[in-house]
């Protein structure tokens, strides 16, 4: 019997895609070591923060828990790391590549990050494994600012769109870079019978003002996504969409048409991914008339960067492979990390090869035996009623690194938001706990 298991369970690892997800990977320029990590500004271990005393705790070597982001040495070694844990069938890398250093960017820093990161993408990942990118809020001066297409000249995004076209060229068709040149999103056939569409969520965010001209569909992204899913539903292709900012944080008019589009394609959109928290968590969609049946997954991996408070991480998802009638659903999800307090301390100075080691496996932790919306669903359910599973999923909300517990309010308001995959949904948060909850804040 432990044979035949064994058997099944290699079958299914042999069947499923390994996908390498990237995403807030903030790097920051100015990171210093030894710097003030309580500095009293938005971002703190800088070469400005000032030198710590006796007093205060230094920046360490490879990152700090805090208001900080990372040195590039540890981007380098994550990317070091994750090579040699490969192969990968390809790579999700959903955007934020600066620092929050966002009072003193400039669109020449922007694009040397930018450029940089890619670069090193290509580097150690090498030219036979494909990342499909996405634009997230940060890669724009100021933050947050993404004209609508129809605007042009120095106004425009077409300085960030034209250097993305051209250091993404190597992973994309021709197709792709001429929608990514116009409005930061495209799509492309990852494998015969999957399709990937990237979207440009800042055309959904709450922050970027330029939505006060047009917050419905400002650049015509919904009909075109439309128009996409449906080919891909007469050909009969799966869909996964990417993307930085997560729909439950849209604006609520393009969050519910985003709603509806989920609701009308749920058997053909088969993934949803996404980043912009920095925590570990995930959103449901369910159907449209009851509320009440699951229909798809929007799984929120966790930041590369520290910022604020975490230790560095990435995420490892397992989807249904590439075979006649493979559903190209989310199987199961692996969360690795780089531990900041025996990364700097060992014993008493930086280890020289840190460990980026497995924080857990969402199958093992939660006891699913897959990750569909269903399941997701249940686990919801027993966090409610069964509160060790709540803390557990709090502790890896967190990467591993928590300073207070979650009780009370604390805990139905997050339980609600894993329901909400649509902005302003309070029927499912009445349910829960008999009023409306407050929407979380998006990461500035």
């Amino acid at each position: 019997n432990i044979e035949i298991l064994y058997l099944l369970l290699l079958l299914v690892l042999i069947l499923c895609s390994r996908i390498l997800f990237l995403t807030d990977i903030h790097w920051d320029a100015e990171y210093a070591e030894g710097s003030l990590v309580d500095c009293k500004m938005p971002l703190c271990c800088r070469n400005h923060s000032g030198r710590a005393s006796w007093k205060h705790t230094g920046a360490g070597y490879w990152g700090t828990y805090g208001d900080c982001d990372l040195p590039l040495r540890t981007v380098e070694n994550l990317l070091q790391n994750v090579a040699k844990s490969g192969p990968w069938d390809w790579v999700y890398w959903t955007g934020d590549i600066p620092a929050h250093n966002v009072w003193s960017q400039t669109w020449a820093q922007q694009l040397n990050e930018l450029v940089t990161i890619t670069r090193l993408l290509h580097k150690h990942l090498g030219p036979n494994v494909t990342v499909y990118p996405a634009v997230g809020n940060h890669e724009s001066t100021p933050v947050n600012s993404f004209p609508p297409p129809f605007v042009h000249g120095n106004r425009s995004s077409r300085w960030l769109y034209d250097t993305m076209a051209e250091e993404w060229a190597p992973w994309l068709p021709k197709e792709a870079l001429e929608t990514i040149r116009r409005g930061g999103f495209y799509t492309c056939e990852v494998e015969r019978g999957l399709r990937v569409v990237s979207l440009n969520m800042n055309f959904c965010a709450r922050e970027n003002y330029w939505l006060m001209v047009n917050s419905t569909d400002p650049a015509g992204q919904l009909q075109w996504l439309i128009n996409i899913l449906q080919e891909s539903e007469n050909k009969g292709e799966k869909v996964h969409i990417i993307g930085h900012i997560p729909p439950g944080l849209c604006l609520s008019n393009w969050s519910w048409n985003y709603y509806h589009i989920v609701n009308r394609y749920e058997s053909t959109i088969t993934g949803q991914f996404f980043g912009h928290t920095h925590v570990d968590e995930f959103q449901m969609f369910y159907d449209e008339d009851t509320l009440t049946r699951p229909l798809s997954v929007a799984f929120i991996a966790p930041s590369v960067t520290t910022y604020v408070n975490l230790n560095p991480g990435y995420r490892v998802y397992y989807v249904d492979g590439n075979y006649p009638g493979s559903n190209r659903m989310v199987l199961d999800h692996e969360t690795f990390i780089l531990n900041l307090t025996l990364a700097n301390n060992q014993p008493s100075k930086p280890d020289p090869n840190p460990s980026w080691t497995l924080l857990y496996r969402a199958s093992k932790a939660y006891g699913l035996s897959t990750l569909f919306p269903s399941d997701m669903d249940a686990l919801i359910k027993v966090m409610k009623n069964d509160d060790r599973v709540f803390q557990r999923f709090w502790y890896l909300f967190h990467k591993g690194h928590v300073s207070k517990p979650c009780t009370d309010t604390c805990k139905t308001s997050l339980i609600c938001l894993l329901h909400s995959g649509r902005y302003d949904l309070l029927t499912q948060c009445d349910v829960l706990h008999g009023d409306k909850h407050s929407v979380r804040k998006t990461m500035c």
